[in-house]
This record gives C-alpha cells, sequence and structure tokens, in this order.
C-alpha cells in the first residue's frame, strides 16, 4: 500500500484510492457498511471530505488486523488521532470492548493453528533427505 497522500479539499473516489492505495471497489464497500460517509455532487459523484485519506487507512489497518466492519464502524469515532488507536478503549461501550475482546481470542486461535501448521511442515522438511 502506498503511503497515504493528505491534501485540502473534497476528492472523488479516484482519487482517494489512488491516495490509499484501495481500490474503489472497496472503497464503496466501506461506504455500504457505514464505515465511510461521503457526500454526492449536484451530478452524483462521490466526494469525500478533507479526512477521508487518513481514515480509510485506518479502516484498511483494522480489518487487516482482523476486526468485523460491525466492531469498525463502532469504534471509528473514536479514532480522532490515526497513529495512536490505543486511546480508543477510554470512549468504548463495555459491549464493544467485548466484542473485541472476542475477536482478540479469534485471532490467537489463528495464529495458535499457523504456528501448528508451520511446526508440521518444518518437522517434515527435517525429515526429508536432501535432494541433489
Amino acid at each position: 500500500m502506498p503511503d497515504l497522500i493528505f491534501a485540502e479539499g473534497p476528492v472523488r473516489i479516484g482519487e482517494l484510492a489512488a491516495r490509499t492505495g484501495i481500490s474503489a471497489r472497496m472503497l464503496r464497500y466501506y461506504e455500504e457498511q457505514g464505515l465511510l460517509t461521503p457526500e454526492r455532487t449536484s451530478s452524483g459523484y462521490r466526494s469525500y471530505p478533507d479526512g477521508a485519506v487518513s481514515q480509510a487507512g485506518q479502516i484498511r489497518g483494522l480489518l487487516d488486523a482482523g476486526l468485523t466492519t460491525e466492531i469498525i464502524r463502532t469504534i471509528l469515532p473514536c479514532l480522532n488521532d490515526p497513529e495512536d488507536v490505543r486511546r480508543t478503549i477510554g470512549c468504548l461501550p463495555a459491549a464493544t470492548v467485548e466484542l473485541i475482546r472476542a475477536e482478540l481470542g479469534r485471532v490467537q486461535q489463528r495464529i495458535d493453528c499457523l504456528t501448528r501448521n508451520r511446526d508440521a511442515i518444518e518437522a517434515y522438511l527435517a525429515n526429508q533427505p536432501a535432494r541433489r
């Protein structure tokens, strides 16, 4: 993903996609999920506000971390600083904190499974004769 480029003024979906490295299709999905809210121009084009570049980057990062769009939609209003997501916990409802904790448990289960798979593959390869 390219470095996020910040500029002043509203941008259209193609420009937002170019600045963030997130496809226009995925940006429309974010909109469908209530994660991004563009305005519409008089000709019907999406027009994203100034903060959409950093917000789209935050959304992508949270999705990459394994959070669901439901959780992201809940915590997004708390994310004022794209560089510091640690500040969000104080403003979250208890139910959302529990959802995040449950998601952390699921992520850990996936990590454990991947670790077991890696160990099994390493053991298999360690027992194979060297090929010439």
